[in-house]
């Protein structure tokens, strides 16, 4: 458990470093803050490539190297980020970033299922909604650390050394997590041998978990509401500090400081949640978070400089308990509902879908703030598809 928060700890980073230092980063190159909403999708594009082959690579190379494989990755993503220049043309910059988000997301991919690889054999049924909520607690606890840490190091030595920091930190994790690797990889194959069918294998093994949501209604339409709410989740930390600082006139450590309040608010939410979830059942929070998420993004999109900082704190606080905080029961569910032997395909199944609706909704919402000059249609969008997850969920309970 402890490995698997670190891990998340770590990962975070792929995600939220440059949105929420984007305010800084555009102001040094030119470019608009509400670009932020390409970076997660070109994370999520990269991922879609990834995230596929999870369950051929498990075999070989174990669930917890996989996972250091990508805090290596991830580091090098952010890296690349600080290479951007406001001596290089802009298009040069522009292709940079995109490069950098990319490789964050192609390295991300194997995490989540690689995760539920790793602690579904090691779960009691009973408390499975606990402990995977536990586990997606290094995903708030991190995304925390990122929006506390990243603007502060920016601010007082440049937006370059707080990318350089969560690199860091990415790269420190993966190191500490060697000397637990021959425990829990156990179950991967002998060195020198390769997974049948090789990368043709590897290829099937993708289709085959991507077949799983025809052949689960079930797995298929807590993969929907999840993927819905996730549009929640991602444009709420893609956004909320740039929206901030350019709607609200906030400066951005502040800025920062409220993300990582709302980020602590997921953090016990989602301890919370699989709490419940243990002894109301998964889909009932799942549904509780989707309207949750819903109210605080429809407040995001009625919100305006008049707004006193206390309640913009309060509503980012209620999308941190929410909008991140279903995720852990969400995984804890898939977990009990895959067949025997398949949690990581079935996990890399969900995630595929997931990834490919951050692709589009996070692009969505930097084109309506590009068109309308603001944040809340895009903040009302988010809303309408929470709305969509839980009816989602009405036909799962059906």
């Amino acid at each position: 458990m402890t490995a698997l928060l670190g891990v998340y700890l770590g990962g975070a980073g792929a995600f939220l470093t440059v949105p929420v230092l984007a305010p800084a980063i555009g102001a040094e190159l030119g470019l608009a803050a509400s670009l932020a909403g390409f970076h997660t999708a070109l994370v999520y594009a990269g991922t879609l490539v990834s995230a596929p082959f999870t369950g051929g690579l498990l075999p070989r190379f174990g669930g917890l190297r996989l996972c250091q494989l990508a805090l290596v990755g991830i580091a090098a993503g952010i890296f690349l980020a600080t290479f951007a220049s406001p001596e290089f043309p802009l298009a040069a910059n522009a292709a940079l970033l995109a490069a950098s988000a990319f490789i964050c997301g192609m390295a991300h991919g194997p995490v989540t299922a690689s995760g539920s690889h790793l602690l579904a054999p090691r779960t009691p049924p009973s408390r499975r909604g606990l402990i995977f909520s536990l586990k997606q607690c290094g995903v708030p606890a991190g995304s925390m650390l990122v929006a506390a840490v990243a603007p502060v190091v920016g601010v007082g030595f440049g937006w370059r050394a707080g990318a350089m920091t969560m690199a860091a930190l990415a790269l420190l994790l993966a190191l500490l997590l060697q000397p637990l690797r021959a425990g829990l990889d156990a179950d991967r194959l002998p060195p020198g041998t390769h997974p049948a069918g090789g990368a043709g294998g590897a290829v099937r093994e993708a289709a085959s978990a991507l077949a799983l949501l025809r052949q689960l209604p079930s797995l298929r339409a807590l993969t929907f509401a999840g993927a819905a709410f996730g549009v929640a989740q991602f444009c709420f930390g893609s956004f909320f500090v740039a929206w901030q600082v350019s709607a609200l006139g906030t400066p951005l450590a502040e800025a920062g400081l409220r993300m990582a309040l709302a980020q602590a608010g997921g953090l016990v939410g989602r301890i919370a949640w699989g709490l419940v979830a243990d002894r109301a059942g998964a889909v009932r929070v799942m549904a509780a978070c989707g309207i949750g998420a819903a109210l605080g993004t429809f407040a995001l999109a009625l919100a305006g400089p008049h707004w006193p900082g206390l309640l913009v704190t309060a509503v980012g606080l209620i999308l941190g308990a929410t909008a991140v905080g279903y995720n852990g029961v969400m995984l804890g569910e898939v977990a009990r509902i895959a067949p025997p032997g398949r949690v990581g395909a079935s996990t890399a199944a969900l995630q595929t879908v997931f990834a490919f609706t951050q692709i589009i909704m996070p692009t969505a919402f930097s084109l309506l703030v590009g068109m309308t000059g603001g944040y809340a249609p895009g903040f009302a969008l988010c809303g309408a598809c929470a709305v969509i997850g839980v009816w989602c969920l009405r036909k799962r309970a059906a």
